[in-house]
């Protein structure tokens, strides 16, 4: 590798842009995809892939093979709660390879004695989502209940690129949530990307339960899966997030 092109790699990890490495096998010729112009499709398709599932592997052109090295950002959990709910899901995130962060400013419940090695944050949840600058392998979960906390997280995840955002809530509590949102000036294909009640349909009660509905609906976002869209009843919310 020149070291142009390895200072080049490394400005885009900095910057968390996604790119793929090419090495052609026979020469040990190197290109960045997206970054290089002129990638032949074959190749771009290959170099796709291999971000899209996290994985490397080998790619042919003109009988000659490459190999497809994928440079992804972290992928990133933010769960705005500090709740039980938070206190089962953090650990499967981290298991399954998500650097999380707590965010909660209520200093009774973001403690390191419920939320050991994990990154917790005591700002505001706009502050604290705005300075993490949240892309496209972020995923956000709103826990709180309380519309003081989610609406700002939520607000800062609709603008950004993040792949997957999720409210815990009823419909009733939903239908709330989005004419305020709709007043804090988003629109409804804006909004159309929460899903809300969170996590795949699996009647889930506890809240390990519930946080594993959560993940894996995050996972199936993340994975290219199709995701219907469900509804809770007004009269039998998701279960409340105490602390």
């Amino acid at each position: 590798m020149t070291p142009e092109l390895l200072a080049r790699l490394r400005e885009a990890q900095s910057a968390k842009r996604p790119v793929a490495l090419l090495t052609r096998l026979p020469d040990g010729a190197q290109v960045l995809w997206p970054e290089d112009a002129g990638v032949p499709r074959p190749l771009a398709e290959a170099a796709e892939a291999a971000l899209r599932d996290d994985k490397a592997g080998l790619a042919a052109l003109d009988g000659e093979r490459w190999f497809v090295h994928p440079h992804n950002p972290p992928l990133r959990l933010v769960v705005v709660g500090a709740v039980h709910v938070a206190q089962a899901l953090v650990p499967m995130a981290a298991a399954l390879g998500f650097a999380v962060t707590v965010v909660d400013p209520r200093g009774a419940f973001a403690t390191p004695e419920r939320f050991p090695g994990v990154s917790l944050s005591a700002d505001w949840p706009d502050e604290a989502m705005a300075a993490m600058a949240l892309d496209g392998r972020t995923a956000v979960v709103t826990l709180t209940h309380d519309p003081k906390l989610d609406d700002p997280a939520l607000d800062v995840a609709l603008r950004s690129p993040c792949f997957y955002i999720g409210a815990l809530g009823s419909r009733r509590t939903h239908a709330k949530r989005v004419a305020r949102l709709r007043e804090m000036g988003h629109d409804d294909d804006a909004i159309s990307r929460i899903h809300a009640p969170v996590g795949l349909d699996i009647a889930a009660v506890t809240a390990p339960e519930i946080a594993l509905s959560a993940l894996a609906e995050v996972v199936a976002a993340r994975r290219g899966a199709p995701l219907a869209r469900r509804e809770a009843s007004a009269a039998a919310p998701q279960m409340a997030a105490a602390g």
